[in-house]
């Protein structure tokens, strides 16, 4: 008897099955929001949201709590169409109503900004090569010893020693990228993310007794909008960008319906046969998505909320702006500065694991949906989830490859990461243009929350598209008319 391979995007009879009654049951089959979790907990917290602390102090705290809190609801939106439809983000988008090139405009949309988020996955390889080259120094020194000491490479090697371990990045991602499941990504996600939250939080919390404290004044100034600096440029790009990337930003916003389908939630519903069982079914397991949603929501925020805090509290007191080749030696100040030098070493073997988790999650979601892109666009035709998978695991190599090249040609993490949110954030208006064509155009009566609900994601989609508009408005296009 052949053996018929796992595919999450089918909805065979065999695999409903009736959502849990019990609080304990629901938070057992939480799973997809820890991993888009432990994809947010990453490049936009420690490096951008640190770094946007650490520039402008907590004048942009506001901002911070916005940016993880409001996006949720689209988020929500987005992951009860999959389930009561079956279908995946990009899927979804091209059917809707808009002009088509193989695939739906809005489907292009989305891959324009995933190739200029790469930018993202490069910075994240380089800013893990400086970490692991400044807990392991002498591994430099004897990958250099076989060389011509006046050779290319050994000058190259003196200028950019941590690009030894960027490809030694690069190759560890692809080993388990090629090997990865959901269920692994979970597990790894879980146990990284609860403990670099931990860390994050226990070392904010020892501020009122370091050298730097929290500055209560200005943290209660920071959650005024109004107090932004409206005129500087430099500053409203930056949490442009960072409002991009942090909360669920629109590349998590898109892979979050792919792993509510991976965990099973719109298998066990089944496909919709219009019936009672079908609906309370589908009931069900949104229920399930609410508090999946919302628990990731509050690990991100404290999250987040704490880096930038360490930013803000420790690093911009000194004047210490994290870019470059030194970005990590920098955000290290947060740690060795306010608790003791003996963090050092914690702190960046804990900015490996951040880093490289968000790195080979960020890979694994890019390459499914890059996959179904193929297929949308009619670039390739997939026979069978066998294929599917196969095709899975060649872009999984081939994203941390592209990667490292950028990072290589590129050479500036924060620079990188600003064009990767900036992307993200001028899709936004989109995704939540389009969770709001999903809510009232698609999704079947019994599935509709209530009108609250409804006000809110509209308010949400409003708000973010105002940021968006905005922000572009001050920092772009007044510019561009100036020229005119």
């Amino acid at each position: 008897m052949t053996s018929t391979p796992y595919d999450p995007y089918q909805l065979p009879p065999e695999a409903v099955r009736e959502p849990p009654k019990t609080l304990w049951g629901t938070l057992r089959m939480i799973g997809p929001g820890i991993v888009l979790a432990g994809t947010i907990v990453g490049s936009g917290e420690l490096l951008l949201t640190t770094g946007l602390g650490a520039s402008n102090g907590y004048v942009f705290l506001w901002l911070i709590l916005f940016s993880c809190v409001i996006k949720v609801f689209v988020q929500i939106e987005l992951g009860r169409y999959a389930i009561a439809s079956g279908k995946p983000t990009l899927a979804a988008l091209d059917a809707a109503p808009g002009p088509r090139l193989g695939a739906n405009l809005w489907v292009w949309w989305w891959f324009f900004m995933m190739m200029a988020t790469v930018f993202q996955l490069g910075a994240m390889t380089g800013t893990i090569g400086q970490s692991l080259n400044l807990t392991f120094p002498d591994v430099n020194s004897l990958a250099k010893a076989p060389l011509a000491t006046d050779s290319w490479l050994t000058e190259t090697l003196n200028k950019r020693p941590e690009l030894i371990w960027s490809w030694v990045v690069c190759l560890a991602s692809i080993l388990l990228l090629w090997s990865g499941s959901y269920r692994r990504l979970e597990l790894v996600t879980t146990l990284i993310v609860v403990s670099v939250t931990l860390l994050t939080v226990a070392a904010t919390l020892t501020l009122p007794w370091t050298p730097y404290p929290i500055r209560w004044g200005e943290v209660f100034s920071g959650l005024n909008p109004l107090r932004f600096p409206a005129d500087d440029k430099a500053a409203l790009f930056a949490a442009f960008s960072v409002f991009g990337i942090t909360g669920v930003g629109a590349t998590e916003l898109f892979y979050y319906p792919y792993w509510c389908l991976e965990k099973g939630y719109a298998r066990y519903v089944g496909v919709n046969d219009g019936s009672e069982a079908w609906k309370r079914r589908a009931q069900g397991w949104i229920r399930v998505l609410y508090f999946d949603a919302w628990a990731s929501m509050i690990v991100f925020t404290v999250s987040t909320v704490a880096f930038y805090f360490m930013g803000a509290s420790v690093l911009h007191p000194q004047n210490l702006t994290p870019k470059g080749t030194a970005m990590i030696e920098t955000l290290s100040h947060m740690f060795v500065d306010s608790v003791g030098g003996w963090t050092r070493s914690l702190f960046l073997i804990g900015a490996c694991a951040v880093l490289f988790k968000t790195l080979y999650l960020s890979c694994a979601g890019n390459a499914r949906m890059t996959v179904d892109f193929f297929g949308l666009a009619r670039v390739k035709s997939f026979r069978d989830s066998r294929q599917r998978g196969r095709w899975i695991a060649a872009l999984s190599l081939a994203f941390p490859c592209f990667a490292l090249f950028l990072y290589l040609v590129f050479t500036d993490p924060g620079k990188m990461l600003i064009v990767g949110g900036c992307a993200q954030a001028v899709t936004l208006p989109m995704i939540a243009g389009a969770a709001l064509y999903f809510r009232f155009q698609k999704l079947d009566k019994p599935l509709r929350p209530s009108r609250a609900w409804d006000s809110v994601l509209v308010l949400a989609a409003i708000l973010i598209s105002m940021v968006a508009v905005f922000t572009l408005w001050k920092t772009v296009l007044t510019d561009l008319l100036a020229v005119k």
